[in-house]
């Protein structure tokens, strides 16, 4: 987890619920092999589901946490497997996972505090020399272990033969439906999504015919930042065996990233001139659905010109 926020506060101030922060010095006290209360606590901003908090010791170490009364069963579980996933491909530096559970009705997650530091000279190419390690990493069939999350909403990982099937039927389907339940998709404006659905086998040939490497899942710009040494860093993932595009397409999506990450990435790994031409537009659909059905429908319009573009390029 990263650090901002005002200074240590009460901890009422931070909103720590009590149940957790017992849970939470349990956890520390079996982390560091001695007993750990929490002395001092500030609210950290930043999080835009989970609220989170800088925690210190009496002995002045601090941590990272961050807890939710509200969130779906399991969240913090599969973020803490996504987390120790990243860290152990050990290619990016990743806060080290050091506790999480449920107490008192709340989830909540316990981070090592990697602290956002300035992007040097070399910041851009670090990242993307990462993520290329990162991307030959993955043993293992498309999809993952367990089910996870996307933001809030649910992510089936369930494996399936081939990549455009998981594609499909596991990406963009679940979030198609849901954006037609929630009406915020009508029928007529909607006909381009079932046309790339029907031409997916085109759109998507070729890719990810290297295997399942290893996904961040999210990787958007308010999840990957400089360290206190400008090295990357990232967290929050939505982790599975997939094809190495769809977390560049999402880097690329709303910005954050610096420029040069892309060019370092295809140094290292290769780049398919498939990935500008349209399966990048194919593979920020998903993401951009999924803000179609979490903030409504202020993104159909660019979900929608996302498909065509797809379609146009293929």
């Amino acid at each position: 987890g990263r650090e901002g926020g005002d200074g240590p506060v009460r901890l009422s101030a931070a909103g720590i619920p009590g149940g957790v922060r017992r849970s939470v010095e349990e956890a520390l006290g079996q982390a560091r092999g001695r007993p750990s209360p929490i002395a001092g606590a500030s609210s950290l901003g930043g999080g835009c589901i989970n609220p989170s908090a800088r925690v210190e010791t009496g002995d002045g170490d601090a941590f990272f946490l961050k807890w939710n009364a509200d969130a779906p069963a399991g969240m913090m579980a599969a973020e803490a497997d996504g987390l120790e996933a990243l860290r152990a491909a050990a290619a990016l530096r990743v806060p080290e996972m050091l506790g999480h559970g449920a107490s008192g009705g709340a989830q909540w997650l316990l981070l090592e505090l990697v602290p956002q530091g300035r992007p040097g000279p070399g910041y851009a190419g670090a990242m993307g020399r990462g993520l290329a390690a990162l991307h030959e990493a993955g043993d293992g069939g498309w999809g993952w272990e367990r089910d996870n999350f996307i933001g809030s909403l649910p992510q089936a990982n369930g494996g399936e033969a081939d990549w455009t099937s998981f594609w499909r039927e596991r990406r963009l389907l679940p979030q198609l439906r849901r954006a037609r339940d929630g009406g915020h998709l009508a029928s007529a404006r909607g006909a381009v999504l079932d046309r790339l659905l029907d031409r997916l086998d085109d759109v998507l040939s070729g890719a990810g015919a290297d295997g399942p490497c290893l996904l961040h899942g999210d990787l958007w710009g308010g999840n990957a930042y400089p360290g206190p040494e400008g090295e990357p860093v990232i967290i929050d993932p939505a982790v599975y065996r997939g094809h190495g595009e769809v977390d560049l397409a999402m880097s690329e999506l709303f910005g954050g990233f610096p420029a040069g990450h892309l060019e370092a990435y295809q140094e290292a790994r290769g780049l398919a001139p498939a990935y500008r031409s349209h399966r990048r537009a194919c593979y920020q659909l998903y993401y951009l659905l999924v803000h179609v059905n979490l903030f409504g429908s202020g993104y159909v319009g660019r979900t929608l010109a996302a498909a065509e573009e797809a379609l146009a390029g293929a």
